[in-house]
């Protein structure tokens, strides 16, 4: 069956899916995988997006023929189909420009410190450092920590947070934390009240009738509003009596009408503050973006009506609102971002931890090897987008890929060991490259007669020539033969010596066993390592003949 692809150039489909899996294989030693053929395939010829499940048979026959042959004449074959060229796209380079009238460019990350930070938090953190650099400007890391009842900061999360922001390698040129600033909110709490653009509420429910009635509440108009406001530090309890600032009552939003700005709290949980009265995120951020000079703010698309009760407090105040970049919710497929969820999970013992490789927090993430590098990257060539954007984990992965690969050493890795015994090998050891492309030494091996490879291997080839890979040709079976050096077209298998590591890989809800290459004994706690027809892992824990690694991603 013909395609024709964008621009009319007509291809038989068998011959451009033989082509993508022979260039996957002459990339990754010989050895292509489905996943990312498809991939790969699907991402340069976008045609073929609605055949996606149709391609994966046809895909997974080639895939088993060409991993039986050779390199040589995979690239042989390749060249014969015309080669590979990837697909030139016209893209932007770069974010892109920002109104900067103003003199000056100043921006702020303002997480509240209620869990750890995940990949939806990064995307703001990352663009708002994107334009500080830019535009030589200054990034202002300010904890939104004024909710000491519901979304309840701990100690621990200033920290962490600190420490994913440098992991991300931001800026952070000044920090605030805003229930150390209780005492300002209460300063500009006292100018409104005397410019009567605030005033005390004690109507409670009956307020909320009042509001979407579009109509005011006796205490809008209470004489003596300094006095109430001084009680409510004094006299009033929790749910009595809040601070409001006037704003339209014909607003279109009930939620915009007289906004809340201060509530009280009769028992505080928080590590900083036991203070009576609190401000809410609406009136506390606001003080603070005018104070610090911000002039522009990455805001959420669920935050428009938060900047709607803002502006009528700047207006009150007569100072200008700074510049608003609207971002849709960044999420990531088959991972949980909400902290909400998260901390309940956690809770209940579903997670492990805020660290769960099912989570999609930073440290999740870097706990499975991803690196900056990719998030930023992946974070900066979306843009600073309003619409809702889920970025999958393949793609996430592919980002990461391009990063570690060059830098990641080759080990295999035996799942459900077969033992055989090969006849007739006379070598006594092996060197093979850490790395196809990179020359950084080698790893070494003590061979004997008995080898493991792989019991899946085993079944599928038992009786006929097969290589061990880097090795020698084997015919395979629980007593093998030794059959030669000569580069073949047989299937090339993954082995081991007598000598191997236990090796433990946690995954994403389950984990893998199996005997690992005694030469990752010399890598480092953190190292990033490719399994061969694996996938890359990070190593968490080393001892004399254990391994534990954390999956990243194929």
């Amino acid at each position: 069956m013909a395609i024709t692809l964008i621009g009319g150039t007509e291809v038989e489909e068998d011959k451009l899916i033989r082509k993508y899996v022979l260039v996957n294989a002459t990339e990754h030693n010989g050895i292509a995988q489905e996943k990312s053929v498809l991939g790969k395939l699907l991402a340069d010829v976008p045609e073929l997006r609605d055949k996606a499940l149709q391609l994966m048979p046809e895909i997974q026959k080639n895939v088993e023929e060409v991993n039986r042959m050779d390199i040589n004449r995979q690239k042989a074959e390749l060249d014969s189909l015309g080669g590979y060229k990837p697909a030139v796209r016209i893209e932007r380079k770069g974010l892109p420009e920002l109104d900067i009238e103003r003199r000056g460019f100043v921006v702020r990350f303002a997480p509240n410190p209620d869990g750890a930070l995940h990949l939806g938090n990064a995307r703001p953190a990352i663009l708002n450092d994107e334009y500080a650099k830019k535009y030589k400007g200054k990034l202002i890391l300010r904890f939104d920590d004024t909710d000491p009842k519901i979304k309840v900061p701990e100690k621990r999360f200033y920290g962490w947070i600190r420490e994913d922001l440098k992991w991300l390698k931001i800026k952070v040129h000044k920090e605030i934390t805003a229930s150390r600033r209780l005492n300002i909110y209460y300063k500009y709490a006292d100018l409104l009240v005397k410019k009567d653009a605030a005033y005390v509420c004690t109507c409670g429910e009956e307020w909320k009738k009042l509001r979407d009635a579009g109509r005011s509440c006796p205490c809008r108009s209470a004489p003596n509003q300094m006095r109430r406001w001084k009680a409510m530090f004094k006299k009033y309890k929790e749910g009595e009596a809040v601070l409001r600032i006037k704003t339209d009552l014909d607003s279109k939003n009930p939620a915009v009408r007289d906004w809340p700005a201060m509530r009280i709290v009769d028992k505080p949980n928080h590590p900083f503050s036991k203070k009576h009265v609190w401000p809410l995120y609406n009136f506390a951020s606001a003080i603070d973006d005018y104070l610090e000079n911000v002039t522009h703010i990455f805001r959420g698309q669920e935050h428009s009506t938060n900047e709607t009760k803002q502006r009528f407090l700047y207006q009150h105040m007569k100072w200008e609102y700074p510049s608003v970049i609207t971002l849709g919710r960044f999420s990531l497929s088959d991972s949980v971002l909400s902290k909400s969820v998260i901390r309940e999970g956690i809770e209940k013992g579903i997670y492990s931890g805020w660290d769960d490789l099912r989570l999609g927090t930073l440290r999740s993430l870097r706990r499975r090897g991803f690196q900056p590098e990719s998030i930023r990257q992946i974070i900066v060539d979306v843009g600073p987008k309003p619409s809702d954007i889920t970025i999958s984990s393949e793609n996430l992965a592919a980002y990461n890929r391009k990063i570690i690969d060059k830098h990641a050493n080759r080990y295999f890795f035996i799942q459900n060991p077969a033992r055989i015994e090969v006849q007739g090998i006379k070598i006594k050891t092996a060197k093979i490259p850490l790395h196809p492309d990179h020359k950084r030494g080698y790893r070494s091996f003590s061979l004997s007669k008995t080898f493991f490879v792989n019991s899946d291997d085993f079944d599928r080839y038992k009786g006929l020539e097969v290589r061990l890979k880097d090795l020698c040709n084997v015919k395979l079976g629980k007593t093998a033969a030794f059959s030669g050096f000569e580069l073949k077209s047989i299937p090339k298998i993954q082995w081991l010596p007598a000598k191997y590591l236990a090796l433990r890989i946690f995954m994403q809800g389950r984990e893998r066993k199996g005997y690992g290459d005694i030469n990752m004994r010399k890598e480092k706690i953190g190292s990033i390592v490719q399994l061969e027809q694996f996938g890359f892992v990070r190593i968490e824990n080393i001892s004399k003949n254990n391994i534990i690694a954390v999956f990243g991603h194929e």
